[in-house]
Parts: structure tokens; C-alpha cells; sequence
């Protein structure tokens, strides 16, 4: 893990996710940009996604509303928040710039929950190919960001992704059927995802929770 200097371009940051790099900062107040690439890699097979049967009867009743690209700023900074069991956030002011515009490129998207008009929680991440990076998820009601990643999940398949990036592999994640591989097997996983031709809106932009179930239980 290396430090960079404070110019590192978004263009710089495509090429690190295209050879299976991603940043963090130390703290939210550091400027310093480090690119990671973990011997291991979380990631979340698209054809292997397990959903509970209590969060799919969430899913199915449309509780929430589900929104994608709405307030992808609102999501970046709720996802920096510090919180008393994360006094500490890797979004960075200059980490934060570099996925703004990446959202101003059309290559970052958040799916978002919604509730009586409230922003509740929801998810970010990159895209790039047949690949995509999730970043980070926060949630303010319960269930929350578990249905906006299983609509991610369903947009994924829906769209022919072959990736779905985790990063660190989590308790939380692996309820959902993620797994931990080798920095070789991610390697080759991602370069056979990254000159994928997928399509992130193909799902249609307010599908519903049957629409959604539907697609995850299909096999590619």
C-alpha cells in the first residue's frame, strides 16, 4: 500500500480499476490517496447471490422505493459519514472528487432507498465493462441497503455484468453467498469482465420487487 500525491487524475483512477487497484484514504481529512490491492478479494458471484426468505418478502411488498442515480452525492456523503462504529471514513474530500466525476462520465451509479419521501440508504459503485465495483453501502432503516444491493444484483445479471467487485469480503456479505478468491482469480475473473459489454440501465429504472426477485433467481 503506497501513497499518492494529490493529482492523481480520474483517469488514473479508471486505469487502477481496470488492473484490479482501488483507493482509500487513512481518515476523511487526509489527502493522501493509497491504492490497495489485497492478496484476497471479495466478491459477490452474480449466479451464486443467496436471498433470504425474510428480505425477500421485503423486497416483494415494494416497501421501499427504489431509485437509481437520484442524489448520488447524497449517497457518497452519507456513506462518508463517521458513525460510533466507524469513527473513521476512507472518503476522502479528494476520493469523493474522483467518484463525482466519475458519476459526471457515466461510470459511477448509486441505487438508492426510499421511504415516505426519505433517503433511507443505498449503495455506490463503479462500472467499467462487465465489471462492477461496489464501493460502499449505508442504511438508516432496516433493510435498507440490503434491498438496494439485491436490486443491484438484478440490475447486474440483467445488464450481462460477469463481476461483481466486493472488495474486502464481510460477514454482512457473505448472508448474500460472497466469497473470498485469490488475487490471481480476481485477476482473471476481472479480465474476462472488463471488456464485457454490459448495460447498467437495461433493467428499467423503477422495476419492481417480482421484477427483481425474478432476475436474480435466473441463471445467466
Amino acid at each position: 500500500m503506497s501513497p499518492e500525491e494529490t493529482d492523481f487524475t480520474v483517469e488514473d483512477l479508471i486505469a487502477c480499476y481496470a488492473r484490479g487497484v482501488f483507493p482509500m484514504a487513512d481518515a476523511a481529512d487526509d489527502d493522501q490517496i493509497f491504492l490497495i490491492e489485497p492478496d484476497e478479494r471479495g466478491i459477490i458471484p452474480l449466479d451464486g447471490f443467496h436471498v433470504p426468505k425474510r428480505l425477500a418478502r421485503t423486497i416483494r411488498s415494494d416497501r421501499f422505493q427504489v431509485r437509481i442515480n437520484a442524489d448520488f452525492e447524497a449517497v457518497l456523503d452519507a456513506c462518508a459519514e463517521a458513525r460510533p462504529n466507524r469513527p473513521e471514513t476512507w472518503i476522502s474530500a479528494p476520493i469523493k472528487r474522483l467518484y463525482m466525476e466519475l458519476y459526471r462520465r457515466g461510470l459511477a451509479h448509486s441505487v438508492e432507498t426510499w421511504l415516505d419521501g426519505k433517503f433511507v440508504g443505498g449503495l455506490y459503485g463503479v462500472s467499467l465493462g462487465g465489471a462492477f465495483f461496489g464501493e460502499s453501502m449505508v442504511s438508516y432503516a432496516r433493510d435498507a441497503s440490503k434491498v438496494a444491493l439485491a436490486h443491484l444484483v438484478a440490475r447486474l445479471k440483467v445488464g450481462r455484468y460477469r463481476l461483481l467487485d466486493a472488495q474486502f469480503m464481510t460477514d454482512h456479505l457473505s448472508q448474500f453467498g460472497g466469497l473470498t478468491v485469490t488475487r490471481a482469480a480476481y485477476r482473471k475473473r476481472l479480465a474476462g469482465a472488463i471488456t464485457g459489454d454490459a448495460d447498467f440501465f437495461r433493467l428499467e429504472a423503477y422495476a419492481g420487487g417480482s421484477a427483481v426477485l425474478q432476475a436474480i433467481s435466473q441463471a445467466s
